[in-house]
């Protein structure tokens, strides 16, 4: 058992140890030595290029802006909209979610030209706004979904305990139902960040600015171009994903406290 989970941690982080070894190489020992050699002379020359080339800082902040926005957006329209089909019940609850589980069938590439005319019309086109509220409502339609069935089986003795107290709707919902859902709305939060920050189609589509581009568009136009040798495209790779693994990290415990909330009463 034991060897298992470390061939499988090898295999797992082997594509991640190379690009980094090789972001850490020269072009010329990139070529002369090959890709699994491991760097006799570390240089960050080709991560220095490559984060002034694109401008690599701004495109961390949008999307870090774009993702944190819509990571906390999601979840506070998920949780008041699972509040009124899961707890409140409201009539034709079963098609409501039916609606929003197929909401997220759909591909993107059916929804871009609406959207993309939608984002013309209104004057939000190349806006980090645009993408904000449509991502927003991506994955608020999967979080409703998600939430529903959890606020379905929500303990009655609490909400009658609460309404006997005199709590209305909305502070039974800030006081009680949050509280106790709270390891699943950290989940649904990380979930919806490291989602939205992998978002590449409908970014490269209404973002066209390079100052409002994000981390996947950015890096995705210039690969494009092929403006890049190996060194800079492992370096590139290096810095697009370090940030969605560091914040996998931070928020482990969140996830580790999601995924076992529901194993013991």
């Amino acid at each position: 058992m034991l060897w298992s989970l470390i061939v499988l941690a090898v295999v797992m982080l082997a594509p991640f140890v190379i690009v980094a070894l090789n972001a850490l190489k020269s072009p010329a020992q990139y070529a002369s030595d090959g890709p699994l050699a491991l760097p006799s002379d570390i240089t960050f020359q080709g991560i220095i290029d490559f984060w002034d080339r694109v401008d690599f800082g701004q495109k961390l902040l949008n999307s870090f802006v774009v993702s944190g926005s819509v990571a906390v957006l999601a979840v506070v329209v998920s949780v008041l909209n699972a509040y009124a089909l899961g707890i409140g019940r409201v009539r034709g609850r079963l098609w409501i979610l039916i609606a929003f589980l197929v909401a997220n069938t759909l591909p993107q590439e059916a929804m871009v030209y609406p959207l993309y005319f939608l984002a013309k019309e209104t004057g939000l086109y190349d806006t980090q706004l645009s993408v904000i509220i449509i991502f927003t409502i991506i994955q608020a339609a999967f979080g409703t979904y998600l939430l529903s069935s959890t606020y379905a089986g929500f303990p009655r003795e609490l909400l009658e305990a609460a309404r006997f107290d005199g709590a209305n709707k909305w502070q039974t919902l800030v006081r009680i139902v949050v509280p106790v859902s709270r390891p699943t709305l950290g989940v649904l939060f990380v979930f919806s960040f490291i989602w939205t920050w992998n978002e590449f189609f409908l970014p490269l589509v209404l973002l066209i600015s390079n100052d409002t581009q994000t981390v996947p568009v950015a890096l995705g136009v210039l690969q494009g171009q092929r403006l890049m040798d190996a060194t800079m495209t492992s370096a590139s790779a290096l810095l697009g994903v370090i940030p969605a693994i560091a914040f996998s990290l931070i928020f482990q415990r969140t996830l580790t406290r999601g995924i076992t909330a529901g194993a013991v009463k």
